[in-house]
């Protein structure tokens, strides 16, 4: 089946020549008939006009010997005018009486010519025949002349003319016949091979099945077919045996592909995207139709940034050797969007180069965070060192100075270490606070508890914090609040971050505003922290409660970790099942708050009578 596929693809692609050689099959047959009919009319004309000749030459022998007899009496008594006479005028007649006699001459047993008409110059006669005379004599023939008769050939070419002419009609008509034969035999032995050739064209492009119409067939051309027709029989059945496996694996290839996580984008050896997974269309922005058929060097994003232009070009000039131990890895951002990219190369058994596979992972949230991160280090770091270094001085400076400072400056120096301290407490708290609360297993107790009864000890314990600024604190609470469900130091700590942060952002002479009420629907009670501050921009509202973000501007120049916030989500919305607020107009302040629900059971070991400590480091 392989030789003869490849018979096939050999004859269409020299079409041409293989026209040209049948051309030459049947000029070749042509000749050859030709030929051999030339040679065999020739050769029969040639023994035919001998038979002729001999034939009429036999003729003319019967004719002299008939003439001979007659004139034998008159030769020899040729004295005699009477036999003269008869003579001369028998000669004439036979003469006249054919067209084939030429001319007579009789002689005499001496050769001496007694009667001739024979011209003296003319065409020379085609047979010339001599007879001997004889008379009985005494029991015996005696030679008493010759004669010698001339024929013209006339009835002998009449013949040989018909002859040849019927020879040259016969082998004529044969050799049409003959060059028709081959004409007419290699146009089916061509025409038988053209359909061999499209049967065979069509089972290599999988159209297995397709049978021959072996009609009009004989000998070993029919066979040739019927075994054709029996391969394409089985080729079908095979194909139907494991088109559905085949099928299978397929799907599940591309299921499996389709499926992937990660963006999968496969090109060709000239960079034509021939598959892309649907994450890999996701994650740059496009649709499969645009993606597909198009080179991946010819991609860019909505800045018009070519985004694969320079790996592909690094991978392509990566040697073999280095790519087969390890693949290349790069990161290509595509608008706001970071991938990590591994390009590998795609290769036959045969080491043969096919193209490449781009696998693509979003790593965008990632380096979002290790960038927050490295910024919450570093601001931990500053952070941690101020108070830190503070407290050493102002400890450092009283150790060694102790008796030079009256009590009014000692003092002053122990209000500044007690502040610094409050300060570091309250950080390593956030941090402490921020590995805790994202644990998963956590499960923080809860009980039924008045809301206020945590309010008024919060605020009273960040008076002191707001007397530096001068701002003061009213509470504002609805009659009669149902109990909550909660976990008084969690919820003591989230309150304690609001507050900070409303004192922090408060202009001096300010005031901050805490309430406690029921909010519109009547399912969750609602805390809310209002201050006069500086406000937050819209863009920053939707991120404001994300872990280790801040607002940094000319206006939010205070430090902190970035955690405070995020804390207070944690804790309202994963440990208490509510939610968290804002709302800010920059220039008049902010509005944080936390939604508790109402009469919801959560998991937890319940009290009778709920307990609340506030913390000793946060009163004075």
């Amino acid at each position: 089946m392989s030789n003869l596929l490849k018979f096939i693809d050999k004859q269409e692609e020299n079409n041409f020549l293989s026209l040209n050689s049948q051309n030459k099959l049947i000029v070749f047959g042509s000749l050859l008939s030709s030929v051999l009919i030339v040679l065999t009319a020739w050769m029969v004309i040639s023994n035919t006009q001998k038979t002729i000749l001999q034939s009429y030459h036999d003729f003319g022998s019967m004719l002299a010997k008939t003439l001979a007899v007659n004139g034998a009496e008159l030769i020899k008594d040729f004295e005699d005018e009477d036999n003269r006479l008869k003579l001369e005028k028998y000669s004439q007649n036979v003469i006249t009486s054919s067209e084939d006699i030429a001319y007579l001459v009789y002689r005499n047993k001496y050769g001496d010519i007694l009667y001739s008409n024979k011209p003296l110059s003319g065409d020379i006669p085609a047979v010339e025949i001599s007879h001997p005379l004889t008379v009985p004599a005494e029991g015996q023939k005696e030679i008493t002349g010759s004669i010698q008769l001339g024929l013209t050939g006339h009835t002998m070419n009449i013949v040989g003319r018909a002859t040849r002419t019927l020879m040259i009609v016969i082998f004529s008509i044969a050799w049409i016949l003959s060059i028709a034969a081959v004409f007419i035999n290699t146009l089916l032995m061509t025409r038988q091979i053209k359909l061999l050739a499209d049967g065979v064209k069509r089972i290599s492009s999988g159209e297995f099945g397709y049978k021959i119409k072996s009609r009009d067939l004989w000998g070993d051309i029919k066979q040739l077919f019927e075994s054709f027709n029996n391969m394409s029989v089985k080729l079908r059945r095979y194909e139907e045996k494991n088109i559905d496996q085949l099928t299978y694996e397929r799907n599940k290839l591309e299921a499996v592909l389709m499926s992937i996580a990660n963006g999968v984008i496969v090109c060709d050896r000239a960079d034509t995207v021939i598959l892309a997974n649907n994450a890999a269309v996701e994650m740059l922005e496009t649709g499969i139709k645009e993606l597909l058929s198009t080179k991946i060097t010819d991609y860019y994003d909505s800045n018009g940034e070519l985004c694969f232009v320079s790996n592909v070009k690094e991978f392509k000039d990566t040697p073999y050797e280095d790519l087969k131990s390890k693949n290349l890895e790069c990161q290509i951002q595509v608008d706001r969007k970071i991938l990590r990219t591994i390009i590998s190369p795609l290769y036959t058994l045969n080491d043969e180069y096919l193209g490449y596979v781009i696998v693509m992972r979003d790593i965008t949230s990632e380096s979002e965070l290790n960038r927050i991160k490295n910024t919450f280090i570093s601001n931990v770091s500053h952070e941690l060192r101020t108070p830190v270094t503070v407290i050493r001085s102002y400890i450092d400076t009283l150790y060694n100075y102790e008796k030079e400072f009256d009590e009014k400056t000692k003092r002053e120096f122990l209000s500044v270490i007690n502040r610094e301290s409050d300060r570091l407490n309250r950080m390593v708290n956030d941090i402490l606070d921020f590995s805790r609360l994202e644990s998963p297993n956590i499960n923080l107790e809860k009980a039924l508890c008045d809301i206020c009864t945590v309010l008024e000890p919060t605020v009273n314990s960040m008076k002191v914090i707001a007397e530096e600024k001068n701002i003061t604190f009213s509470i504002i609470t609805e009659p009669e609040l149902p109990q909550v469900m909660i976990n008084p130091e969690s919820i003591e700590r989230a309150l304690k971050n609001l507050l900070c942060n409303a004192v922090k952002y408060s202009y001096p002479d300010g005031r901050v505003k805490i309430r406690a009420e029921i909010d519109r629907t009547g399912d969750y009670l609602q805390v809310s922290v209002e201050d006069n501050g500086v406000g937050i921009p819209d863009e920053h509202l939707d991120k404001i409660f994300e872990r280790f973000y801040r607002v940094e501007n000319r206006v939010h120049s205070v430090k902190g970790t970035g955690l405070g916030l995020h804390l207070v989500k944690i804790t309202i919305e994963k440990h208490h099942g509510g939610e968290v607020f804002v709302e800010s107009t920059p220039g008049h302040g902010s509005t944080f708050g936390f939604k508790l629900p109402l009469e919801k059971e959560q998991e937890g070991v319940i009290s009778d009578k709920p307990t609340y400590e506030s913390s000793n480091t946060e009163k004075r």
